[in-house]
């Protein structure tokens, strides 16, 4: 599968906010988006009014960047999204949230996003008891992450650990950090999605 192999800290700079892609480094003053907060290349520091059309651009690159997912399996959710009952844009996130690796990232078990989809494609984790190696499994309601019990002792697991107190789990999991293990106890709604998007603008690209 197709996926971006560049600098990320450049995608960061591009949106013009810190998308926390690289996990621990985003909250430390070497974040370049501390130095040089303004888009990168040779016009990046020129001010540009930017249209109707390029804000609702903007918002779905920065969505795509920060779920780390490309364009053809955004499109995909987006249509799932408008097939269900609801506001559309709130079922695109709620869809994006609910992803296995975006679990184990909001559980705390992995630094970024991209260290998260890392651990379920090496095989250490199990849903319900059960190996799954996608990162792009839809978890349900009650559905039990948990770290494989022989892969507890690694040293990533216990590096996580030692910030995982940091990470605040939302409302909608349930985390057994002693056990690495979490549950989804609710569908999270909007107020719970923590992400800088502003999914109205996805919708109204999307619609023309």
């Amino acid at each position: 599968m197709a996926r971006y192999t560049g600098p990320v800290c450049r995608l960061c700079r591009r949106e013009g906010e810190k998308l926390f892609i690289k996990g621990e480094k985003c909250n430390k003053n070497c974040c370049p988006i501390n130095k040089r907060a303004f888009a990168p290349g040779q016009h990046g520091t020129s001010r540009k009014k930017i249209s109707e059309y390029g804000q609702q651009l903007r918002e779905k690159q920065k969505a795509k960047r920060i779920y780390g997912i490309l364009e053809t399996q955004f499109r995909n959710y987006f249509e799932m999204a408008e097939r269900m009952k609801g506001i559309t844009g709130e079922n695109l996130l709620r869809l994006l949230e609910m992803r296995l690796d975006n679990v184990m990232y909001r559980l705390g078990y992995g630094r970024s996003r991209t260290e998260a989809r890392q651990i379920v494609r090496h095989n250490l984790i199990t849903v319900n008891g059960k190996k799954v190696n996608i990162p792009s499994y839809q978890l349900k309601v009650g559905d039990v992450v948990e770290v494989k019990e022989k892969s507890r002792a690694l040293q990533r697991f216990k590096d996580v650990l030692d910030v995982t107190n940091s990470r605040i789990v939302p409302d909608w999991l349930s985390a057994e950090h002693e056990h690495l293990r979490g549950t989804v106890v609710s569908v999270p709604v909007r107020e719970q999605i923590t992400v800088p998007v502003r999914e109205t603008l996805i919708v109204e690209l999307y619609s023309k």
